[in-house]
């Protein structure tokens, strides 16, 4: 089982150790970001492959509504601190108990975000060069 620290970000620290944050407020509570924001925690790690493992164990509890159940507050809901490192715990539980099966599913899951990812900026580049089309348009 992997170990980690996770405590509230303070905005503008810097951290040399590997490391990710999870946003904690809002309906998005939960969900991991590779730079921080006001809204949220940090996971520290001592190894980069750790960090990694998390971050994909942290966007399955995310997208998979684990979060959620642990969410406080009825105007802007929000997750503890020790609620979220619990969550994150026991998805790093599970995880180790599923053995090598639940591990080619993280590795699964890693290249369905990364090509996520590079579809998400091929649809940007789109959006861009279909504007810089429709400006060529109207200066003509």
């Amino acid at each position: 089982m992997s170990t980690f620290e996770l405590k509230t970000h303070q905005i503008g620290k810097t951290y040399t150790q590997p490391h990710f944050f999870i946003l904690n407020k809002g309906l998005n509570s939960g969900k991991p970001l590779s730079s921080p924001c006001p809204n949220c925690f940090v996971v520290i790690t001592k190894k980069e492959s750790e960090k990694n493992m998390l971050f994909q164990i942290s966007a399955i509890l995310q997208i998979s509504g684990f979060y959620k159940v642990s969410l406080k507050g009825s105007v802007i809901p929000f997750i503890s601190v020790k609620d979220c490192s619990n969550t994150l715990k026991k998805g790093c539980l599970a995880i180790n108990n599923g053995g090598e099966k639940s591990k080619k599913h993280l590795k699964a899951i890693a290249l369905i975000i990364k090509k996520e990812n590079e579809l998400k900026s091929t649809l940007k580049k789109i959006n861009q060069l279909k504007i810089a089309y429709m400006k060529s348009t109207i200066k003509t």
